[in-house]
């Protein structure tokens, strides 16, 4: 508990404090660090701050989540309270016979479960060493599910290196927020702790997701490329503007590639694709001439 309380203390809220003001308060913490990385992007300390907010913040969730599985294991077990007796009897016999057969198993489990995981580990790490680097990443986020008949190898990379076989290679994860708000709110803790913690260079978003990440500040404001090198490509429509927490004008922070030839590319179930670029991408000229060669198909 003594770890508990320190977590609360790190993020500033009194001890026990609600779910909803921790994600509120681990939001605001996160824009704060955010903005104090833009002035003053060689302050390693603010990194090592925030970093030990977002370890309090898993420290809490987790304890959360415990609270929520034991209350549920009370409500759907406690009827069995007049039994207690026999289940005693059950687990005594298990704790002084059983014991030693069941630990030898486990242990052996546990040991081929290494094993197994390090060489694997160890394989997956060899393979992406021999890998060129990455041309783009790419994180799709929202409304997102690959089809029935995706393949199972790198079904998005592969799509994308066949519309782009000048380049060598993609790198994408998709992370599923459903567009119904009543059910958004586990998928949204994931996606707060993956803004805060992936850096990829582009996002493709539905409307809802652009809408939010874009208020964050994280996104490459597009108003010279819309007027420039996008500019005879673009039609009505297509420009997707918004205001950030920190800026009362309207600019340009995504491109609307619904209309392209983008979604049929990609095995994905969705809706829409707003494709916007972060700050800190390290591949932006690359980035934006994926969007340019999109919008060269709008319809």
């Amino acid at each position: 508990m003594d770890e508990l309380k320190q977590a609360y203390e790190t993020m500033g809220l009194p001890e026990l404090a609600a779910k909803e003001e921790v994600e509120k308060r681990y939001t605001t913490l996160m824009r704060q660090a955010r903005s104090r990385s833009k002035q003053n992007p060689e302050a390693a300390e603010d990194e090592d701050a925030f970093a030990k907010v977002t370890q309090a913040y898993r420290l809490i969730l987790a304890y959360e989540d415990r609270k929520e599985t034991d209350a549920f294991n009370e409500q759907e077990y406690g009827k069995y309270k007049k039994m207690a007796g026999q289940a005693q009897k059950v687990d005594h016999f298990w704790r002084y016979y059983k014991f030693h057969t069941i630990g030898a198993i486990a242990a052996v489990v546990l040991i081929i479960y290494g094993i197994m995981s390090y060489m694997d580990h160890r394989a997956e790490k060899e393979r992406l060493a021999n890998l060129p680097p990455a041309d783009l990443n790419i994180s799709f986020m929202g409304n997102y599910m690959l089809t029935e008949d995706a393949p199972k190898e790198e079904p998005i990379e592969n799509a994308l290196l066949a519309a782009f076989p000048e380049w060598q290679r993609f790198t994408s994860m998709v992370t599923y927020v459903p567009a119904d708000e009543a059910n958004q709110y586990a998928y949204m803790q994931k996606a707060v702790l993956i803004l805060a913690t992936e850096h990829p260079d582009v996002y493709i978003m539905d409307k809802n997701i652009f809408e939010w990440v874009g208020r964050q500040g994280i996104l490459m404001n597009l108003d010279g490329d819309v007027e420039g090198g996008f500019k005879p490509l673009m039609k009505d429509g297509v420009a997707m503007k918004l205001k950030t927490d920190e800026d009362t004008e309207e600019h340009v922070y995504g491109i609307d590639l619904t209309n392209t030839d983008l979604p049929g590319d990609v095995p994905l179930y969705k809706e829409n694709m707003i494709i916007g670029i972060r700050v800190d991408s390290q591949n932006p000229d690359k980035a934006k001439a994926f969007i340019s060669k999109y919008l060269a198909t709008l319809q």
